[in-house]
This record gives structure tokens, C-alpha cells and sequence, in this order.
């Protein structure tokens, strides 16, 4: 089903963004919603309402792990297909001409003006929103983003099911990739499906790494939280694996999380 914005706003905040734990969650590509003045960028539903144009589930596991930490979280209310917030404005796959084996006729052939228009218009108060948030934190905060990726990929099979993913600093992916048998059997990655050559660490790099922030990117199989029971036990586990990881980092959080709204999952000692 396609997910409805409330307004054409481009970005949304959720929780308390001056208490709560020392983190910050983002989920750059939260939403399929494309703002009618688009005019549904040429595509049929059916291609609005696949990964190509949002993470599916990414956002439902993003609600809950922000909700289980008391901290807040930063989603991109745009589809990516309109204007990609994991994306400097100058990559051409801000806002792509082709996703996948999908053309994408109302992002062909933007003119200079056009782009700068898209990314004053979406891209801008996104980062300026996570900026912010970052800054009211009471402590430096780990920086986390949560997307999903698609089993298929170009007609190939993924057979890796979370990926942990960072960029220059590995302080917190390394922690996780170290304790992941501990919390999950899943198969779990270094950076895979993809990795910071293929620009999707723009986020870290562009609000964690300068500030010395930990970081980490978490990608999830989509067909892994498909339903709201899946979210919530992913979720459960994501929040016990973090918490774990984060205590051997020597960041500054405190306690436990609370449980994942839903059902909670086990560790896997």
C-alpha cells in the first residue's frame, strides 16, 4: 500500500529531540509519497509502490527502535525517486533518470535549475532538520540510519540478510559485526549489499564522520520485515545488538532500551 503523507512537507522529526538517549536514527528513504505537482514522475503505481522508490519496512523498524531508546528519529518524508536525501545534490543518482530497470521519465533530462530547485526544496530542510537534531542531543549521540534493500537485485539473489555498513570510521559496525552471532542467526555482512564505493554512506559522511560521531548504516531484507510482527521482533533484536555494541565502544549510553513495542526478540547466545 502506498504510504500518504500528511502534507508535501519534506521532512518529519519524531520524539523528544533535546532528552532521551544519545542517539539519533534517520531513515532517509521512509516514504513513497511524491508530491502531486510531480505528477507521479511518469510512473505507474506499481513501480511507486516498490523498493525503488522507498525502503519498505525500513521505517516501521526505525519507529520502534527510536520508541525502545527514547531517542529521537529523522525520516525523509519524499520518495527518493523524487530527490534521494542519502544523496549530495550534486550525484546524479539524487535524483535518478533509471533505479533498477525502471526509466523514470519525470526525473529525464532536469535541468540545472530544476535540480537545484528539488534539492532547495527537499533535500535542504532534511539536512538541515538532522543537523539540528544532532546538535540538541545532550551528548554526542551515535548516528544510525536504517534502510532495507530488495531480496532481487537485477534479476540476481541476495543471499545476505542484514547489512552492516560504514565508511571511514568502523568503531560501531565492527562492534555489531563482532557480537552479531550472539543476537541474530542471520547471515550478516560488511558492507553488502552495498558499500560506501557506491555512495550510500552520504549521510555518515556528511553529519557523523566531521564530528567524530560513531556511526553505523543498518540494511535489512525487505522481505524480512514485511509485517508488523517481523518489524517488531527485528527491532527487538536490532535494539539489544546496539545496545550491546554501543557498551563496547565506550559510548555514553546508559541502561538498557526498553523493549521494542511488539513482540521481542531473543538473543542467540
Amino acid at each position: 500500500m502506498t504510504q500518504k503523507a500528511e502534507s508535501d512537507a519534506p521532512a518529519r522529526r519524531h520524539g523528544n529531540g533535546a532528552a532521551g538517549a544519545p542517539l539519533v536514527f534517520v531513515c532517509e528513504h521512509a516514504s513513497n509519497h511524491i508530491p502531486e505537482k510531480y505528477g507521479n514522475l511518469g510512473l505507474d503505481e506499481a513501480v511507486r509502490e516498490s523498493h525503488v522508490a522507498w525502503d519498505p519496512g525500513a521505517s516501521a523498524v526505525a519507529h520502534r527502535l527510536a520508541e525502545a531508546f527514547d531517542a529521537p528519529l529523522v525520516e525523509s518524508a519524499i520518495s527518493r525517486l523524487v530527490y534521494d536525501c542519502n544523496r549530495p545534490p550534486e550525484a546524479p543518482d539524487a535524483m535518478p533518470a533509471k533505479s533498477e530497470i525502471h526509466d523514470i521519465p519525470g526525473n529525464r533530462g532536469l535541468s540545472d535549475a530544476e535540480r537545484a530547485a528539488r534539492t532547495a526544496e527537499i533535500y535542504a530542510p532534511f539536512r538541515a532538520l538532522l543537523a539540528e537534531t544532532i546538535a540538541a542531543r545532550p551528548l554526542p549521540p551515535a548516528l544510525i540510519t536504517i534502510h532495507s534493500f530488495t531480496p532481487v537485485y537485477h534479476g540476481r539473489a541476495r543471499d545476505v540478510e542484514i547489512g552492516i555498513l560504514h565508511d571511514a570510521d568502523s568503531r560501531l559496525a565492527d562492534a555489531m559485526l563482532e557480537s552479531a552471532p550472539r543476537f541474530t542467526p542471520r547471515k550478516v555482512a560488511r558492507n553488502a549489499p552495498y558499500g560506501p564505493e557506491h555512495g550510500v554512506t552520504h549521510t555518515l559522511r556528511e553529519h557523523a564522520l566531521p564530528a567524530g560521531l560513531q556511526n553505523v548504516m543498518i540494511e535489512i531484507r525487505n522481505d524480512l520485515i514485511a509485517g508488523e510482527a517481523d518489524q517488531a521482533e527485528m527491532a527487538g533484536t536490532l535494539a539489544r545488538w546496539l545496545a550491546h555494541a554501543l557498551s563496547r565502544t565506550g559510548h555514553p549510553l546508559r541502561g538498557a532500551p526498553g523493549p521494542a513495542p511488539g513482540k521481542e526478540a531473543a538473543c542467540h547466545d
